[in-house]
């Protein structure tokens, strides 16, 4: 496959390496994004352990709990105009009011009715009101003892960018309390899954393979190499313990006191995390991005 400048760009946005590394490592792995950052990484070579955020769509995600059900749903919109829009907010507040007590998936959510329509026909009249293209993207539902919202950059009561819904079992009003600190963790830390016993095994594979191709490799050219056994017994083991630990929920340092972990933060008050969701607006999705200068060249141009 042939590596294109934009794909080295890419590449250099998702892992902060030189442009000529970033280019090396496309090469040598065929265009293979994921094969490439995962190249950079055993070389040392990459600055951040993920692709960054990609937020490229606009919109809002609603959340509505109620006892120990609670669901998050993300609309999009094409501008963050239209997000601050009083019609717009309200059809997000009606759209996730009606997934909370009908729907429990995305695609129910849009043949469920909504004053008189099915959802889908209501954000078809919405796109001729307002005109902007909008999309009901996704939807989670969570259920447990109870069950605690948190949203990030509200827009409006239950909106904003980040919606996270954690559900726990143990005292009501404990779980309540602490329910909204967890949430708020989840929030700013986005752990990839709640412990060790639900992460992807092509995850951890994937994670195995690249720390120990690259404590090989720094032992191959370490002064004083120490023996195979440490590198097999020792080093990648700490590395995965570690890996682990910065990517589970229950693993992670708690954000309001970072001597404990989220689990035994938990433990303290007499509560379990049994899940949760976060859910921002627009992530995942690419957006285009315009060269406004080259636009207005165009423009006065009269091309």
């Amino acid at each position: 496959m042939a590596v294109t400048a934009q794909m080295v760009k890419e590449l250099r946005e998702s892992t902060g390496a030189g442009m000529m590394d970033a280019k090396k490592a496309l090469t040598e792995n065929d265009g293979n994004m994921e094969a490439a950052i995962d190249w950079l990484r055993t070389k040392g070579l990459a600055k951040a352990a993920k692709k960054a955020d990609r937020v490229a769509a606009e919109g809002l995600v609603g959340v509505q709990v109620s006892g120990g059900k609670g669901v998050a749903i993300e609309i999009n919109s094409e501008t963050d105009f239209v997000a601050k829009n009083a019609d717009f907010q309200q059809l997000v507040r009606e759209i996730s009011e009606v997934a909370l007590e009908t729907a429990n998936d995305v695609e129910v959510l849009r043949a469920t009715h909504l004053n008189g329509k099915p959802v889908s026909e209501v954000l078809t009249d919405a796109i001729a009101r307002i005109g902007e293209n909008m999309t009901l993207r996704r939807m989670h539902v969570l259920e447990g003892d109870t069950v605690v919202s948190y949203v990030h950059n509200a827009a409006a009561d239950g909106m904003g960018k980040i919606g996270v819904l954690v559900a726990l079992n143990g005292p009501t009003e404990k779980a309540q309390e602490i329910g909204k600190q967890f949430a708020m963790h989840i929030a700013a830390t986005n752990p990839v899954s709640l412990s060790e016993a639900t992460l992807d095994p092509e995850v951890l594979e994937r994670e195995l393979q690249v720390q120990t191709a690259k404590a090989l490799e720094e032992n191959a050219s370490s002064a004083k190499p120490k023996p195979e056994a440490v590198i097999q017994n020792n080093i990648i083991p700490g590395r995965m313990k570690k890996f682990v630990a910065e990517n589970t929920l229950l693993g992670q340092p708690f954000v309001i006191n970072p001597d404990l972990t989220v689990e035994e933060a938990a433990k303290d008050a007499g509560v379990e995390i049994t899940g949760y969701a976060r859910v921002m607006v627009g992530d995942g999705i690419e957006k285009k991005e315009e060269d406004f200068a080259a636009e207005v060249a165009k423009t006065l141009g009269g091309n």
